[in-house]
């Protein structure tokens, strides 16, 4: 896969990969990594927010422990999206 990124973005990997003493591609394969992750992340919590998914799944779609997805809520401070029906999901899913 070939692409072309501006030249500021250029000039950061370069910086990070002098930094960690790495090669370029291995920073850029760490990033997209880490940009996944964070992606999938953003879009559980946007479900969640939105009301269209539980805790418990949203941590599911993030591919990160419940406790995890927990943490993160709290530190987005995203307003809690918890009824019963939420409560029922999840003990179903933990049987």
């Amino acid at each position: 896969m070939t692409f072309r990124l501006p030249l500021e973005v250029d000039m950061e990997i370069k910086k990070l990969s002098e930094v960690e003493g790495k090669d370029k591609s291995k920073i850029m394969r760490e990033l997209l990594v880490l940009g996944i992750k964070e992606k999938k992340i953003e879009e559980a919590i946007k479900l969640y927010k939105e009301g269209k998914t539980t805790l418990w799944k949203a941590a599911r779609l993030a591919g990160i422990s419940l406790w995890k997805m927990m943490e993160i809520i709290r530190e987005r401070k995203v307003p809690a999206q918890y009824g019963q029906k939420e409560l029922k999901e999840d003990l179903k899913a933990l049987a």
